[in-house]
């Protein structure tokens, strides 16, 4: 595909492709968050894990979401389309989730964990680079601000719906009612969403990443796999609401302030790092996980506390996420994004492993103070990293 038909194509789909792949994510959350607004006490409570374990499963879930994502991510730039390998991973997803309420110990639930997981990773680089595609570069902040805002409506929607029903059919029954809005997701994803066609890739995956790998691309990656080892993810701070003293069925509620969060900064952060910069907006997120960090040492003994905490740290995802995904295609050319946003994705699985096993294990043996202690000090690190990356290029230019 020429750079010219290239351009008329992404003016074409427009923001039109971005919305519905925005819809698929809204429904999509629904049903994912729906289950993990109550899925980190399940494991915990009723199947019998440790922080320990919950946070080997999340750090392995994860790790396994981002090696998908590579492979899917050099896979569409090695065919040359995006919406199949899109297709398959949210179906993945979907027959996956509701099979959480067969699970009658955390080995079971931990399969299934890892089965969800490898559905987000197999459509996630695709999807991002069919976002990509169907914007133009100057809009890039606000592209995926926009699909971040809308994915994020459903992670409100879910919790409060699981709110709703819990007491009413139980944990094993949100598991069961998941798939209903999944099943909507993949009819919008199969019969609205537009693919796009570029050129087929067919160079060695690692001729694709030696190409992508450029000076400034590898220091950032360097920068973002610093701060990464520390970022644990939003079971801890649903661990921690509960031992602030929040009871099990209202543990839906601050997941849904957590997402409310992302929801009213998602499109803003993307909008000012079109604007501002997206290195400086990033910086910004990473002090807002520091604060997040703070926090999670620091209150004890209300339940009140859990509902900042939680909008703080869905502040922190709002930017971060939107932004690090609009920054990759910045640093490779238009047929590589695939094969970038693997490697971004195969650094962040690694770290969040990483981050996740080290945060449960510090938790379970010295306490949650200790374990947020230490994501302070990884993150008071990558913010002052990344500071000297923008003065640097900075002078470059």
């Amino acid at each position: 595909m020429t750079e010219s038909n290239g351009k008329k194509q992404s003016k074409e789909l427009g923001f039109k492709n971005v919305l519905r792949l925005g819809y698929v994510s809204l429904c999509t959350d629904v049903s994912t968050e729906m289950i993990l607004g109550v899925l980190p006490l399940f494991i915990v409570r009723e199947l019998g894990a440790t922080a320990l374990v919950l946070g080997l499963i999340e750090g392995v879930a994860e790790a396994i979401n981002y090696f998908f994502r590579v492979l899917a991510g050099v896979m569409t730039d090695k065919i040359g389309r995006r919406k199949p390998l899109v297709l398959l991973g949210y179906g993945l997803s979907s027959v996956a989730k509701p099979l959480f309420a067969f699970a009658n110990s955390w080995g079971h639930a931990f399969v299934v964990r890892v089965a969800d997981r490898a559905g987000k990773g197999v459509r996630t680089s695709p999807r991002d680079a069919l976002i990509s595609d169907s914007a133009a570069k100057s809009q890039a902040g606000k592209a995926f601000g926009l699909h971040r805002s809308l994915d994020q409506v459903g992670a409100i929607v879910g919790p409060l719906l699981a709110f709703v029903v819990l007491p009413v059919v139980g944990i094993r029954g949100v598991f069961w009612l998941s798939f209903i809005p999944a099943a909507l997701a993949l009819v919008i994803l199969l019969f609205f969403v537009v693919d796009t066609r570029g050129l087929a890739k067919q160079r060695s995956i690692f001729e694709n990443a030696r190409e992508v790998l450029n000076h400034n691309f590898v220091l950032l990656l360097l920068i973002l796999g610093v701060f990464t080892v520390g970022a644990y993810n939003f079971s801890f701070i649903l661990l921690k609401a509960g031992s602030l003293g929040v009871q099990e069925a209202n543990i839906p509620l601050v997941y849904a302030c957590l997402n409310l969060a992302t929801v009213v900064l998602g499109l803003l952060a993307g909008m000012l790092a079109d604007r501002v910069g997206k290195v400086p907006i990033l910086a910004l997120s990473y002090a807002v996980f520091l604060v997040t960090s703070v926090a999670g040492a620091l209150l004890t003994g209300n339940p009140l506390y859990a509902f900042p905490l939680a909008f703080l740290f869905g502040s922190y995802l709002a930017i971060s996420e939107t932004v690090q995904r609009a920054m990759i295609p910045d640093f490779t050319k238009p047929e590589l994004k695939g094969t970038a946003y693997a490697l971004y994705y195969t650094l962040v699985g690694v770290g969040s492993l990483v981050s996740n096993v080290i945060f449960g294990a510090l938790w379970t043996n010295m306490g949650p103070a200790t374990a947020f202690q230490y994501s302070i000090a990884t993150s008071a690190v990558g913010i002052v990293a990344l500071i000297v990356f923008i003065l640097r290029t900075n002078l470059k230019t």
